[in-house]
């Protein structure tokens, strides 16, 4: 599993996420389907409508990948930070139950606050 205590993800930006579809369907369950993702350079996380994947490239070749799956219901608060006129990147922050917290930074131009509708959508059921 990723260590997100230590881990440093880049800033990622949205992606098509057809890209990651076929990286993360053999791990789908039964009506599981990716909603959106998100990348760096090597390194991405996919949101779908039961989870989010928090995918790690590792190496050189960027053959081995880590995948830690982190479930909506898990969830027991979450932060985020809007891009402000200096500070141009967004912030997420989820804490998680066993786990503590995950934190993710995008670019300027993610819609963070469509991002934070969506996992309400998933956590306040």
């Amino acid at each position: 599993m990723i260590d997100f205590q230590n881990a440093s993800f880049m800033k990622l930006k949205a992606v098509d996420p057809k890209g990651f579809s076929a990286m993360v369907s053999p791990m789908l369950i039964d009506g599981e389907q990716v909603l959106s993702a998100y990348q760096s350079i090597r390194d991405g996380i996919v949101f779908t409508n039961k989870r989010i994947f928090a995918i790690n490239v590792q190496g050189i070749t960027g053959k081995k990948k880590d995948f830690s799956s982190l479930p909506y219901s898990k969830i027991q608060a979450f932060s985020v930070e809007t891009a402000g006129t200096f500070d141009l990147d967004s912030e997420l922050e989820l804490w998680f139950s066993g786990l503590g917290k995950v934190k993710f930074e995008f670019t300027s131009n993610c819609n963070v606050s469509e991002i934070c509708r969506m996992i309400s959508g998933f956590v306040l059921k």
